[in-house]
C-alpha cells in the first residue's frame, strides 16, 4: 500500500513525538541535573536531579540519597517535580490519540473528519508536552546561574554547574513540539469526508448484484391454448 502524503507527515509527526515522550522519560531518570565539583577532593563528584542526590567518587560505588520531604526542596525542585510528571502524561496521551487519528489506524465506518479531530487534539497535546518540559529545565537552570553568580558566597566555595541532563531536556523539548506541529497540519489535509473503502460496509460482488427490471425481461403467459388436458 503506497503511503500518501497525510500518511507520510503523520508518521514523521509520531516518530519526533515519541523520540521527545522518550528523551523526556530519560531526562526524569538521569540523576545529572546539577553537578558540584569539590576542589578539595577531586575524586568525588556530586550530582543532583528532582528525586535524589548522589555522591559519585572514582573507583567506588555511587552512594544515593532520596530527599525526605516535597516541602523541604527548593522551589525549581518542587516545580520540577509537578511538571515532569505532567510531561509524561500529555506526551502519552497525546501519542495514543495521534496513533488512533492516522492513517495506520482503521476502524470500521470511521470518518475523516473525527480522524481529523483526533490528530489536531493529539497534535495540541504534544506542542502542550513542550512547556511541561522546558519549564522544568528552564527554572533549573535559572536557579544555577542565579546561585552560581551570587556575590553573597566566597568565591572558594563551590557552586552548582550545569548537569547535561538540562541539554537532553531542552532537546526533548524541540522533538515534541515539532512532532505536535506536523500532527497538527496533516490534520488539514484531505477533502472528502467519507469512511475508509476498506472498512466500509459489506459490499455485494458484482455476480451476485441483483438486476434491474426492464422491458425486455422474458414473460411466461399462461393462456387457455397452453393447457392441456
Amino acid at each position: 500500500m503506497a503511503w500518501s502524503f497525510r500518511g507520510k507527515v503523520q508518521l514523521g509527526g509520531l516518530l519526533l513525538s515519541l523520540l521527545g515522550w522518550v528523551c523526556s522519560y530519560v531526562t526524569t531518570i538521569l540523576p545529572q541535573w546539577k553537578t558540584l565539583n569539590l576542589e578539595l577532593n577531586e575524586m568525588q563528584t556530586w550530582i543532583m536531579r528532582t528525586w535524589e542526590v548522589c555522591v559519585v567518587r572514582e573507583e567506588v560505588a555511587t552512594v544515593c540519597k532520596a530527599f525526605e520531604s516535597f516541602l523541604s526542596l527548593p522551589q525549581e525542585l518542587q516545580v520540577a517535580r509537578i511538571l515532569r510528571v505532567a510531561s509524561h502524561g500529555l506526551g502519552l496521551l497525546g501519542l495514543l490519540v495521534s496513533s488512533f487519528g492516522s492513517e495506520c489506524f482503521r476502524f470500521h465506518r470511521i470518518r475523516w473528519v473525527f480522524k481529523r479531530r483526533l490528530g489536531l487534539l493529539g497534535g495540541t497535546l504534544e506542542a502542550s508536552a513542550l512547556a511541561t518540559t522546558l519549564l522544568p529545565v528552564s527554572s533549573v537552570a535559572h536557579a544555577t546561574i542565579q546561585d552560581f553568580w551570587d556575590d553573597s558566597v566566597p568565591d572558594i566555595i563551590p557552586q552548582w554547574e550545569f548537569g547535561g541532563v538540562l541539554y537532553l531536556g531542552g532537546a526533548a523539548g524541540i522533538f515534541l513540539v515539532l512532532g505536535g506541529l506536523l500532527l497538527v497540519f496533516s490534520s488539514y489535509l484531505g477533502k472528502e469526508d467519507v469512511p475508509f473503502p476498506l472498512m466500509a460496509g459489506p459490499t455485494v460482488p458484482p455476480s451476485c448484484a441483483p438486476v434491474e427490471e426492464s422491458d425486455s425481461s422474458f414473460h411466461i403467459m399462461l393462456t387457455p391454448r397452453n393447457l392441456v388436458v
